[in-house]
């Protein structure tokens, strides 16, 4: 049986651990608190916790090389426990969609998010990327101000609806076959 990789990406340490950028580390996180378990040091540059979901085994990931690097964490961790990269899903930010808005597809392009393009550099396009919304409340030359900064007041509602449908979404998919979980989890519709 394959194992899963799922890989929060985001920049370790508290100065970041609530900002936009980091939405995906705050869904691995919650999935693993409600599976009551924790994360402990991984043997390379992140952070680990294993589980099982739907007879699946799964690992989540929190790379510690910084958004810009992740790519080199989620590398060197397929290669040595042999993980197909069909078998990874990035949960990863996207300004191009409100907060509340999700969307799961494989492969692609970089989107213009350093994270996802260090993936592709280290591990091809063929993986997962299950992408969460931050919206773009930004002006030119703002955006890296703006990722890096908190959710606002006004958001956190709708974040924490996100997190919860982002963890649905996760079961729903290792649950039955990706055509059909894609279908439900993409529709916009209460998980």
């Amino acid at each position: 049986m394959a194992h899963w990789l799922i890989v929060g990406l985001g920049n370790p340490g508290d100065r970041y651990e609530s900002t936009r950028h980091n939405i995906g580390w705050m869904i691995a996180e919650a999935f693993i608190k409600s599976k009551n378990g924790s994360f402990k040091k991984g043997r390379g540059s992140w952070q680990e916790s294993e589980c099982s979901v739907h007879g699946k085994k799964v690992t989540f990931m929190l790379p510690e090389t910084y958004m810009n690097n992740s790519g080199q964490a989620v590398g060197e961790f397929i290669r040595y426990y042999k993980i197909p990269t069909e078998h990874v899903i990035i949960l990863v930010d996207e300004y191009n969609f409100p907060v509340g808005k999700m969307q799961l597809k494989q492969g692609g392009s970089d989107g213009g998010h350093n994270g996802t393009s260090s993936v592709i550099s280290h591990i091809g396009p063929g993986f997962w990327r299950f992408r969460f919304g931050i919206d773009k409340k930004f002006g030119p030359g703002q955006m890296a101000d703006y990722v890096l900064a908190p959710f606002t007041q006004d958001e956190l509602e709708s974040r924490n609806a996100m997190i919860e449908r982002g963890m649905k979404g996760l079961s729903i998919f290792l649950s039955q076959n990706p055509a059909r979980a894609l279908q439900q989890i993409n529709a916009e519709k209460e998980l």
